[in-house]
């Protein structure tokens, strides 16, 4: 019989062996979730034996995480902004980086305010945000979460990742106020307010102001706020991805074109058309995409455009404002 410690020594040793990155802290994971605890127990019990069955389905989850699972998919959840989010095959794992998106998000929400001389919407009341290519939904989610008076609408190419996305809404309680949408970009669906209880609005439940009427082509312009984080990596680099990535979570998600960068100016565009003058576009990039796509933000639409750098100085967030 193994003890605790024991038993995370020689998951580490597993997974360093296999080359796994981060391997202390994946093989802790692991058995976090095969115990049912939390770290501080972890290290305030390491003589605690553990059962057979526990040991037999650690061991096993540290053999395909060797084989390249990620870590993320054999646990089924990862944290962003705070929260814990469920996590499959069907969507991209969230990043640290991506939060930077949100903050900038609200910091340019809060700063609009500022200048138009009202008092700042902390809740968020009235505001019609739409998250572009949801995935898990953590950007709408950790939106939702910070402004509690807002509506919102979240679109995804994938049904598979808009269920996800709806179970990660219904966890921290903010499905009332997101509607999921299954469509490519901003093309919404004419009469999409019809399909909401199909594609991910919480029954009975009332939907977003903007979805009073008709979605008609490119007439409507609702939003405050259109955030995305957009597939931005180019299909050239797949072979130099890490095979977590590259062999487990979805191409549709990952690759944005044979460069990366290719579905920002649809994006853009779209996003043009559907918000209010002094409305707000905010945007993650790749690692190597500002200089192909803040161009397409020197046309008479956008304003008082801004880069923000992740913590590795790349650039990572690129906002505008509709003019």
């Amino acid at each position: 019989m193994l003890n605790v410690r024991a038993a995370l020594k020689n998951g580490i040793a597993q997974l360093r062996e296999a080359d796994v990155p981060s391997f202390t802290l994946a093989a802790e994971l692991l058995l976090l979730h095969v115990l049912g605890r939390n770290r501080t127990w972890l290290y305030a019990h390491p003589e605690e034996i553990i059962t057979d069955a526990d040991a037999h389905r650690f061991f096993e989850l540290v053999v395909r995480r060797a084989a390249g699972e990620p870590t993320q998919h054999l646990t089924g959840k990862q944290e962003f902004w705070g929260l814990e989010f469920e996590v499959t095959p069907d969507v991209l794992i969230p990043r640290p980086e991506t939060e930077h998106l949100i903050e900038v998000a609200l910091d340019r929400l809060a700063l609009r305010e500022l200048r138009a001389g009202r008092p700042q919407k902390s809740a968020g009341a009235g505001l019609q945000i739409a998250d572009i290519g949801t995935g898990s939904g953590c950007i709408a989610i950790a939106l939702a979460k910070e402004l509690p008076a807002a509506n919102f609408l979240a679109t995804d190419l994938s049904p598979a990742a808009l269920a996800v996305a709806l179970r990660n809404a219904q966890r921290h309680a903010v499905a009332d106020r997101i509607q999921f949408i299954e469509c490519n970009l901003l093309a919404f669906p004419v009469g999409a307010q019809h399909a909401a209880p199909l594609l991910g609005t919480m029954p009975n439940s009332a939907p977003p102001v903007f979805h009073e009427s008709p979605v008609r082509g490119h007439e409507l312009r609702p939003f405050d706020l259109i955030a995305s984080n957009p597939p931005y990596i180019g299909r050239r680099e797949a072979s130099s991805l890490p095979r977590e990535v590259r062999d487990h979570e979805p191409a549709s998600a990952l690759f944005g074109g044979e460069e990366g960068y290719e579905l920002y100016a649809n994006l853009i565009a779209q996003s043009a058309t559907h918000l209010k003058p002094g409305a707000l576009l905010v945007l993650e990039l790749g690692h190597n995409s500002l200089p192909a796509v803040q161009p397409l933000l020197d046309a008479a639409n956008w304003t008082n455009v801004g880069v923000t750098n992740d913590l590795a100085g790349i650039p990572r967030v690129l906002a505008a404002e509709r003019f």
